[in-house]
């Protein structure tokens, strides 16, 4: 009976473990009110008052760019409720700070969460040390055969943890060895890309059997390892709960892939349920005690700042996006030619290089908006926090006077358009990156439709408006602005049409109707230019004159799709290929109703079990005189629309792209 109670309270150990905290002084202290002081104690609670995230994963900022930004991640294990994630969130926040008086980083584990916070840069980055190892000193029965079943189960639950979205990385299971069950869980911080969360946590699988000087993990009956993106734990009994399903996908269309639900806890013997039970509720008593002090305490610090923040904006204020005019003119060479990057319709775009040797872009706006400095900062900060890694990032903003400045991250590789229409350039695009880039602009849509606090609708989406980083990842541009300058929209329907020929919805272009399936036509415009190197203005193809989407459905209804491909796409699976011409089509069909969600479409390009639907033709041919008459007379003195056959891109380094117009609303 000893020894029973005794492995119990090893397991219960794992349970409910003190929180365990790492002080970095790599990038620097921090001295008693000063302003990263501020912006941690600022966003810190935050975190606490904020009612939106439901899914148990917070990416924070509060400050300017650079050595005061004070940027936050914090994420619950997925199996746990909101209040209980909100609570061990605000305990590791109250510890850390106790523990790291004055870092400028740090990383805490706690029982069910881990909280890490820097002045640099850490959303998308991965991020492997400091390590925290606990180990559960009882050997396996039959060591070989455990590890055995372990491996196999660690790189089930890897593959899926890391296919998961952008709101959840979490997967648990089992697995039979022998006399035992091995139980593990695996998860990642969601703002990491698929290949990030793999190498994670196939890196903290390794430290099972290479860590410590007499590898005292192998063949431990369990043992949990934490890094600030990723953690595993695994035990021989069942220490998790129902896990949800993950937020915000939608239910497959197809009746061959039905849900599997989540194996049920396997029974355990009485003995051992009774004692674990007894040990719990005095535990979970002593700790509600101390959780209900430690509450009061850290209420009474944080009360200011929060009930400051129940009257604005709990992450983001106005004063922490806004830059002095002399800063930016400073950074630009006072809008040098030689720093400019390209004239937009809304106004030119530069380069600039902040003293902290931070490089960004900087859109200096045309002066006649008519729009009032409230109204101007309020659209701002509505767009700032809109943080994804596939869309462009508002950094800050100027006001002076008439200047008003935007200021987004620089992205180097320039835009989409420069790559794929280039006969020299596109090269570079083999099929593995070109289905990369379709895949994040479809992961940036769908957050802007579904997962953002707002629902945003480009209505601008193009070739033109998608960036590419250095390693050439998607960067959806110009989601938000030009609704700051538009104000006499109404939801659903305007007066004034922006956008660009070929792009642009039959509804929309026709009777000035938007909706997210404005968005979708545009992607599947986009989707056939990617796979085909083709514009979708009109071109001639031998004797004919045809515009892309009218090329695409005759070749794909006539069952020679694969003349659609690009000749430069020597090799790449041809399926897949041909596969994504079907989702394009399926996205430019003149009914409404017809198109899919852009989170059906996600689901088609990460799931090839599904059958796709049969399209139907194309809306309309994009460069026809019927259309070029009707879309005319349909528009307005105010309205403001670009030919794609007309833009001159090829000269600029950086994509110089229209403002677009985007509706937000509640959702």
């Amino acid at each position: 009976m000893l020894f029973i109670f005794s492995c119990i309270l090893l397991h219960l150990a794992f349970l409910t473990i003190a929180q365990t905290d790492f002080c970095s002084n790599d990038v620097g202290n921090y001295t008693t009110n000063s302003s990263f002081q501020r912006n941690l104690n600022s966003v810190l609670s935050s975190l606490d008052s904020n009612t939106q995230i439901d899914y148990g994963f917070y990416n924070l900022s509060v400050g300017q760019p650079g050595p005061d930004q004070a940027n936050v991640i914090a994420l619950c294990r997925g199996d746990i409720g909101v209040d209980e994630c909100q609570n061990c969130i605000r305990n590791s926040s109250g510890k850390i700070l106790q523990v790291c008086p004055n870092q400028k980083e740090a990383f805490g584990v706690a029982d069910t969460c881990i909280l890490r916070y820097s002045n640099k840069s850490i959303f998308g980055v991965m991020e492997e040390k400091p390590v925290s190892i606990l180990v559960n000193v009882v050997n396996a029965t039959d060591v070989n055969q455990f590890n055995q079943a372990l491996q196999t189960l660690m790189s089930r639950l890897r593959s899926t943890a890391a296919s998961g979205n952008s709101l959840r990385k979490f997967a648990t299971g089992n697995e039979t060895a022998g006399f035992d069950t091995i139980y593990g869980l695996v998860q990642c911080t969601p703002d990491l890309s698929e290949p990030q969360c793999d190498e994670c946590i196939a890196g903290a699988i390794r430290v099972i059997a290479t860590c410590c000087d007499d590898g005292q993990l192998v063949g431990r009956q369990g043992a949990r390892i934490t890094r600030p993106s990723c953690n595993l734990r695994y035990e021989v009994y069942s220490f998790f709960g129902f896990t949800p399903a993950t937020p915000q996908l939608p239910a497959s269309p197809s009746p061959q892939a039905p849900s599997v639900p989540p194996p049920p806890p396997p029974a355990e013997g009485k003995k051992r349920n009774n004692a674990r039970t007894i040990i719990i509720i005095v535990v979970s008593t002593v700790s509600v005690v101390i959780l209900m002090i430690s509450c009061i305490c850290l209420y009474l610090r944080i009360r200011k700042p929060k009930e400051k923040a129940e009257t604005g904006d709990e992450t983001i204020t106005p004063e922490s996006l806004q830059f002095d005019f002399s800063t930016i003119r400073a950074a630009t060479d006072n809008f040098s030619e030689e720093n400019k990057l390209g004239q937009g319709g809304f106004g030119s775009v530069y380069k600039g290089t902040l003293s902290n040797g931070q490089e960004v872009a900087v859109k200096r706006l045309s002066k006649d908006s008519g729009q009032g400095d409230l109204e101007f900062k309020n659209e701002v900060l509505l767009v700032a926090k809109l943080q994804h890694r596939n869309l462009v990032r508002l950094q800050g903003f100027c006001l002076q006077g008439i200047e008003r400045l935007l200021i987004y991250e620089f992205v180097p590789n320039a835009s989409l358009d420069h790559f794929v229409f280039n006969q020299a350039r596109r090269a570079q695009l083999d099929w593995e990156r070109r289905y990369k880039i379709i895949g994040g602009i479809a992961r940036g849509l769908l957050y802007l439709h579904e997962d953002s606090r707002l629902r945003i609708i480009h209505r601008d989406l193009k070739a033109s408006n998608i960036l590419l980083d250095a390693d050439m990842n998607p960067k959806i541009s110009d989601f938000g602005m030009a609704k700051l300058f538009v104000m006499d929209e109404t939801q659903g329907n305007t007066s004034r049409i922006v956008g660009t020929y070929g792009y642009m919805a039959p509804e929309y272009a026709m009777h000035g109707q938007f909706s997210v399936k404005s968005d979708v036509f545009s992607f599947g415009v986009l989707i056939l230019e990617i796979v085909s190197g083709q514009k979708n203005n009109c071109f001639r193809n031998g004797e004919t004159v045809e515009d892309l989407l009218s090329y695409a459905w005759r070749n794909w209804r006539e069952g020679t799709g694969l003349n659609v491909i690009d000749p430069a796409l020597s090799t790449g699976p041809r399926t897949e290929m041909m596969r994504c011409i079907q989702i394009g089509l399926l996205c430019v069909q003149e009914n409404i109703a017809d198109r899919p969600t852009m989170a059906s479409i996600v689901l088609m390009l990460s799931s090839y079990s599904l059958t796709l639907p049969v399209p139907s033709q194309p809306a309309f041919s994009m460069n026809s005189s019927t259309y070029q008459s009707d879309i005319s007379s349909s528009m307005d003195s105010n309205s403001r629309v670009t030919n794609s056959s007309e833009a001159k891109t090829e000269a600029l380094p950086l994509s110089a792209n229209e403002a677009s117009i985007t509706e937000l609303y509640p959702r």
